[in-house]
């Protein structure tokens, strides 16, 4: 595995370290949203750390003494330790758990500008993904490209799932903290031949893919911060983009898949107007569907929505033919 930036196989290193740790511990965790997790935490129980599960899932405060010096040498090393009142500990690290497998991303709450998402949008969209791949597997060794992959877990998942047709996989991001947990989930999934890949988009990876998968940021971030923000009026510019940007980058008989949300307004669904002409125009079998009428609703509250009557999570697959063949239904 190649790293594309200074102190990535650190940090990798770490996580994959304490990843196998937690694994032999038997730890698992299903990280929450944000606004369930305040709750949870906010409870009179819940101010100092108990268990692996208060450190590595819900981000409590912690005493030295709860860890072993395996796990906080190689946390201290990387420098995802803080400190925290009352000299305790708090850890920058969370590990989830998704079909059996951890993932490393950032702990809660995530306000950094680097922050490496994880949350209930990630397990809607790895079980897309697998759905996907079971209506139509993969090609034998063809190459899948997660983009805006954060942690990887779309594209690690897939990998997984296809696992026997030996394909070759991708992840990308502009976000040099995600490849870096990319890169120790990838290995901790047993897939330490992904390829690594910093940049905007597609510019930083070439060649065609059978399968691209993504679940990029949608929201209109007032910080626009990196991991959430999405651009353009309602957070869908982002999305625009991964799908114009990534149809040319199809291989003959390949998919797109992409998971995101979309503010409603009055009834209508911006972002497949903005796509729909193009779509249609490409000549390509498309499906557009929601996945989740109503997530992130507190967002409502922020100015930036005021206009918006919900955030629906939804889905958009698009094939390319076949070389030689009539155009499939996707």
């Amino acid at each position: 595995m190649s790293f594309p930036t200074a102190g990535a196989p650190a940090v990798a290193e770490s996580l994959l370290g304490v990843a196998a740790w937690l694994q032999a511990q038997g730890y698992a965790f299903t990280t929450v949203t944000p606004a369930t997790h305040a709750r949870v935490n906010a409870r009179p129980d819940a101010a100092v750390a108990g268990s692996l599960r208060d450190v590595f899932g819900w981000s409590r405060p912690f005493a030295a003494s709860l860890l072993p010096d395996e796990v906080l040498a190689p946390l201290r090393a990387a420098d995802l330790l803080e400190a925290a009142p009352g000299g305790l500990l708090r850890s920058a690290v969370r590990f989830s758990t998704l079909e059996g497998q951890l993932f490393a991303h950032s702990a809660y709450p995530t306000l950094a500008e680097d922050a490496v998402f994880f949350g209930p949008d990630t397990y809607r969209f790895v079980q897309l993904v697998l759905q996907e791949l079971e209506r139509q597997p993969l090609p034998a060794g063809g190459t899948i490209l997660d983009i805006c992959c954060g942690g990887g877990p779309g594209g690690i998942m897939a990998a997984r799932a296809a696992a026997a047709r030996q394909p070759r996989l991708v992840l990308g991001d502009i976000n040099a903290r995600a490849l870096q947990f990319a890169a120790a989930n990838a290995a901790h999934a047993g897939w330490a031949g992904a390829t690594l890949a910093q940049g905007d988009l597609y510019g930083a990876v070439g060649g065609d893919f059978d399968l691209i998968v993504s679940n990029p940021p949608y929201l209109n971030d007032s910080k626009q911060r990196a991991y959430r923000h999405g651009g353009g009026r309602w957070g869908e510019a982002l999305s625009a983009r991964i799908v114009r940007e990534g149809l040319p980058r199809l291989a003959p008989g390949g998919r797109l898949v992409l998971y995101t949300g979309v503010a409603m307004v009055d009834g209508k669904d911006p972002l497949v107007e903005t796509l729909r002409g193009y779509l249609d125009g490409h000549g390509w079998p498309w499906r557009y569907r929601e996945i989740d009428p109503d997530v992130f609703g507190e967002e409502l509250q922020e100015a930036a929505y005021a206009e918006a009557e919900r955030i629906a999570a939804v889905a958009l697959f698009v094939q390319r033919p076949a070389e030689g063949a009539p155009p499939a239904r996707a």
